[in-house]
């Protein structure tokens, strides 16, 4: 199959596990432990029914939307995925492009493997950042620094990821961070020669081993001499939001909230959106889809903050019923990924194309023109 023949995401999908290593394959495609959450992340979406109204002129239907007073063409994001560079040469810069081109916003990863900065000048178009509280709180400081400095519209806190999750799959493969040789992963290197020259003989040229290239000097030179990759602090409190409120003076979104009341109190610690999410199934294995969460966020948010979601979402059905159920907007993440590596940004732009004319298409079948309409396609409860 080549790329201009897929005609869906697991397309794309297809040709990411043809042409990556297995390791890195599995890395953005596979969740934690027996992968239950993973499972019914896709399942939650399945479960909403539809119903379609007829004798309406759909011929005006489009994707519009308005997310923190802004107009958008569409309701979409790339989420934070901090892999991109490892699927495609310059992949994260080629998904801020692309992105930026079409109206959807771009967060970078905290954990990306290309400078913030390089991708804010690659990019077309809105660019946010994501943030870890850090043991170092004067880190967390610097980055949010930083991110207002490179001119990020926006800083998504991410806080369901205080500790490592039980991802077995990276450890049989000798997957790791930060990333080193070793004769496991060499040889599944070398079963992918295409992907070798074109991404990591590439990027060995142009600076060496893959590494977290938004890490302060002496956080890298702690990683290298240790081989223990730093992680969010485990002694998160909310104080730690009011602290990074106070510094940041833009939009200030909190991502991985799942119950009703954590919400409600990022919001009242002046949170300006809430990403509804499980982490796509990569944290406990037994957390409930964020699809069957969002309805009683928003409730609980009641209006003073954007909703967003993420998880599972593979199909333009998908979007349309995360918006029909409440959404403001929704996060792409393994979707485009799976864009990435089947071609870069060719790839993403095929990704793309793909979600919205689903989307689309599902509106006008549904007899509706405007996002706004959606809660009236909802057949039944979640």
């Amino acid at each position: 199959m080549r790329l201009r023949d897929a005609t869906n995401i697991d397309d794309l999908r297809r040709l990411a596990r043809r042409r990556l290593p297995r390791a890195v394959f599995e890395f953005i495609d596979r969740g934690v432990e027996d992968e239950i959450a993973l499972a019914n992340n896709r399942a939650a979406f399945e479960r909403v029914k539809l119903k379609p109204r007829y004798f309406r002129d759909v011929s005006g239907r489009n994707l519009r939307t308005t997310l923190f007073g802004i107009e958008r063409r569409s309701p979409l994001i790339a989420a934070p995925t901090g892999s991109a560079g490892l699927l495609w040469h310059d992949g994260e810069r080629d998904l801020a492009r692309i992105c930026g081109a079409r109206g959807v916003p771009v967060i970078v990863s905290n954990y990306s493997l290309d400078r913030l900065e390089r991708i804010t000048d690659a990019a077309a178009g809105a660019v946010w950042f994501q943030a870890y509280i850090w043991p170092d709180r004067a880190v967390t400081m610097d980055f949010v620094d930083r991110a207002a400095a490179a001119g990020c519209e926006a800083l998504v806190v991410t806080v369901d990821s205080v500790v490592p999750s039980n991802r077995e799959y990276n450890r049989r493969n000798g997957f790791v961070h930060p990333y080193r040789l070793s004769r496991r992963n060499a040889a599944d290197m070398f079963s992918r020669p295409g992907w070798l020259l074109r991404v990591m003989l590439r990027r060995w040229l142009s600076g060496g081993l893959p590494r977290f290239e938004n890490f302060p000097p002496e956080v890298l030179e702690e990683m290298r001499r240790t081989g223990i990759a730093v992680r969010a602090a485990d002694d998160l409190v909310w104080r730690d939001l009011e602290t990074v409120r106070a510094r940041w003076r833009g939009r200030l979104i909190v991502k991985g909230i799942l119950d009703p009341a954590d919400a409600e109190m990022a919001v009242g610690l002046g949170a300006d959106g809430i990403v509804v999410s499980n982490h796509g199934g990569r944290t406990v294995d037994s957390l409930p889809a964020p699809i069957e969460m969002l309805p009683a966020v928003k409730r609980a948010v009641g209006g003073q903050a954007a909703v967003m979601v993420d998880s599972g979402i593979r199909r333009g059905s998908d979007v349309v019923k995360a918006l029909a159920l409440g959404a403001d907007a929704v996060l792409l993440g393994r979707s485009l990924l799976y864009g990435v590596a089947a071609g870069g940004g060719e790839g993403v732009t095929r990704a793309l194309d793909i979600i919205e004319a689903e989307a689309l298409q599902t509106m006008a079948l549904l007899g509706h023109s405007r996002i706004a309409e959606l809660p009236d396609a909802l057949h039944g409860t979640v």
